[in-house]
């Protein structure tokens, strides 16, 4: 099977549901996808937007409707939900526009700006101008990276070089940890 017709079919959807989560990575595959030719750039800009907005506002609504009953069962997550809701208040609106682009954070900072109970339309219109900002970042990075990386290959008299270092490096660290495994057995 190969790949490029796979990535025809399902691509939007895989940069769709890669971004309710966290879809840095995908967002960037997929930017490189469209540099090959197997996506539009359109549809990836689209499908990526969708996918974070969506992702977000849910995470949003969660916390809006549960937040407050969820925090109170578990004290650990009330110590940090609460340093979340005292910057919320000094910075709500930085905060809202900023909080996807700190890796691992985006999927707990709505849940805990949903639980502070701010306004849904304050919310939104961040948030949504935010994923505009965030998504043609990501894809473009990926488009342009996607182009770097075939330049660099298709100039390189070294690429062989580095693809046998990397695979020694790779059977080395085996080696080694099968080593260590075997030194502590009994």
């Amino acid at each position: 099977m190969e790949i490029g017709p796979l990535i025809r079919d399902y691509g939007y959807l895989a940069v769709f549901v890669g971004n309710l989560f966290e879809g840095e990575t995908v967002v960037l595959l997929a930017g490189a996808a469209v540099h090959f030719g197997f996506l539009d750039m359109a549809g990836v800009l689209a499908s990526g937007l969708a996918g974070s907005v969506a992702g977000d506002q849910l995470w949003y609504l969660l916390g809006r409707r549960w937040g407050p009953r969820m925090l109170s069962r578990h004290p650990s997550w009330q110590e940090r939900a609460e340093r979340v809701h005292r910057y919320l208040r000094r910075h709500q609106d930085l905060l809202i526009f900023s909080f996807r682009f700190y890796y691992g954070l985006r999927t707990i900072t709505p849940f805990a700006i949903g639980s502070a109970q701010v306004s849904k339309l304050r919310f939104f219109v961040l948030n949504f101008s935010s994923a505009v900002l965030w998504t043609c970042v990501f894809v473009f990075a990926g488009y342009f990276l996607g182009g770097a990386t075939e330049h660099m290959i298709a100039d390189s008299p070294y690429v062989p070089y580095a693809i046998g270092a990397t695979a020694l490096a790779v059977f080395t660290l085996l080696f080694l940890m099968r080593a260590r495994r075997r030194s502590k057995a009994p």
